[in-house]
């Protein structure tokens, strides 16, 4: 019986030990892109998503971080480094699960990354697969705000050119702002971001 407890202690303990190396390490990598050291941070990721099979988030900050370095580079090359870092990232993790809203919504602002880098070339070979991406998310969790403002705000971004009536995207990215303030993130790590755009969006809805 004290070997059973003895090993039992010792699991504890090696369990906690495991949990707090994962959180020191999730701090400081969300320390370094804070710092705006994106490459570093993406690198601090990339070792915990090696160390730590059962959390998708460390390769989802991968994903998230090299996709929104992509929105801002302006050297077709890197931008193409970054987005294949994001998918190859991405893909571990729906290779795992087809179940989680939060990779789909991923997964549609890589497609939409890759539209803004060239709408001539990208435009109609990966629209279609943004709207996908967040029908499969909808599907999931329709009140995921990111998956509603994100659908919405990639309509409103298309709606010069596609035609379609504002209005009812307008609503879609009121109800995400909603969603955003009820939002409760399954732990301290869990994606958050999005409720400054939509606030924007929202603003730029009402002009």
């Amino acid at each position: 019986m004290k070997k059973i407890i003895t090993l039992a202690t010792l699991l504890v303990v090696v369990i906690s030990s495991a949990q707090t190396q994962f959180e020191q390490g999730m701090g400081k990598a969300f320390g370094l892109w804070k710092e705006g050291k994106n490459t570093e941070a993406s690198a601090m990721f990339e070792r915990i998503a090696a160390a730590e099979k059962t959390s998708y988030l460390p390769n989802y900050y991968v994903a998230l971080i090299n996709t929104t370095s992509a929105f801002t580079e302006k050297d077709k090359t890197k931008i193409d480094l970054l987005l294949t870092k994001a998918q190859d990232a991405l893909d571990v993790e729906l290779i795992k699960d087809q179940n989680n809203a939060e990779l789909y919504a991923m997964q549609a602002l890589i497609y939409t990354a890759w539209v803004v880098a060239d709408p001539m070339t990208n435009g109609m070979k990966y629209s279609a697969k943004v709207m996908e991406a967040y029908a499969k998310g909808k599907a999931i969790d329709p009140n995921n705000p990111r998956i509603v403002f994100g659908e919405a705000d990639y309509q409103l971004g298309g709606a010069k050119w596609t035609g379609v009536d504002t209005k009812p995207l307008c609503v879609q990215v009121d109800k995400a702002v909603e969603l955003f303030a009820t939002f409760k993130p399954e732990t301290p790590f869990s994606p958050k971001w999005g409720l400054d755009r939509a606030l924007e969006t929202q603003k730029n809805c009402k002009k």
